[in-house]
């Protein structure tokens, strides 16, 4: 049997035992008002305990609490009901970006299919001399080739039922069924060529880190969307480069903290505004905001007069 410890990439803390105990909806209720919770419908209230955990409210919550004192008292005058609109209203904006991540996903597979296949051929991904790290690239051919295998898409089907040699499909083929995260990172590996500069051109970008590293923090976003996970007031670990020079105006303002949600959104914007003009992704944003009380646009990293 394998050590646990083996797999954990954290310093193990000193030995203290786990002595939480689960707690039924009554007792959640009952822990909350002992904090400082109101509550203008229990039974209400508990309804939504019972279809959303206590533990993932406490995502919502904790903001709103004194988290240095042990018993995680509210601060000021907050509404159970508050909470559960914060939580909404999260969920609307995780279906708002990651409505606009697909089309930002679709149109890289396309211009990374289109403008290397015409050069290298129908294979391209598979052409170890476009990358720059060996290493890199059998791992993620080999991740492509596990997607592919598990794929029950009728074309991928058809492909194994019909020929033999290349063993797998063509790019526009292999590549569609690929996740973001994977096209991320080959398109992190391959070396910087005319195709991979059409590529981020397209994109109205005039550096390949830059593409690169938005496409990192858009995977980042997509991967906690698809997750179900809290996103408006998220400090994210994959950080979006602002470009110096890009082929059309970016920010205004410059003067923005990058790991907060913003910096993504803006970069996410440019692109929308590119290979979708008529994208309503910015007006779906600025409708949203003003739905919920609790939002502070600047833990969410706004910054004044963002929309004008």
């Amino acid at each position: 049997m394998r050590n646990r410890a083996s797999f954990r990439f954290y310093e193990t803390p000193p030995f203290m035992q786990f002595s939480k105990q689960p707690i039924d909806i009554p007792t959640q209720i009952s822990l909350l008002k002992a904090r400082g919770l109101a509550f203008k419908d229990e039974i209400k209230s508990a309804h939504y305990l019972s279809n959303i955990s206590y533990y993932r409210l406490r995502a919502y919550t904790y903001p709103f609490q004194d988290n240095t004192d042990v018993n995680h008292p509210f601060k000021g005058t907050i509404h159970f009901e508050n909470i559960i609109d914060l939580y909404v209203f999260d969920r609307k904006l995780r279906i708002l970006v990651f409505d606009a991540i697909e089309k930002i996903e679709i149109a890289l597979r396309t211009k990374l299919i289109y403008h290397y296949s015409l050069t290298y051929g129908s294979h391209l991904h598979e052409n170890s001399t476009l990358y720059l790290n060996n290493s890199r690239f059998i791992k993620d051919i080999g991740d492509l080739y596990k997607e592919t295998d598990r794929s029950t898409e009728t074309f991928i089907k058809h492909y194994f039922a019909k020929y033999t040699n290349p063993p797998y499909p063509a790019s526009w083929m292999a590549l569609e069924v690929a996740s973001m995260g994977l096209l991320s990172k080959l398109f992190s590996n391959l070396r910087n060529c005319p195709e991979k500069k059409k590529v981020y051109y397209d994109f109205g970008l005039k550096n390949y880190t830059v593409l690169e590293s938005w496409l990192h923090s858009i995977c980042h976003i997509r991967n906690i969307c698809a997750h179900h996970g809290r996103l408006w007031n998220r400090r994210l670990t994959a950080i979006p480069q602002m470009p110096n020079n890009s082929v059309y105006p970016f920010l205004i303002n410059r003067q923005i903290n990058p790991n907060k949600i913003y910096a993504t959104l803006s970069c996410m914007t440019y692109i929308l505004n590119i290979i979708s003009p008529h994208n309503n992704f910015n007006s779906g944003i600025k409708t949203l905001l003003p739905t919920c009380d609790l939002v502070n646009m600047k833990e969410m990293g706004f910054p004044k007069n963002w929309g004008k």
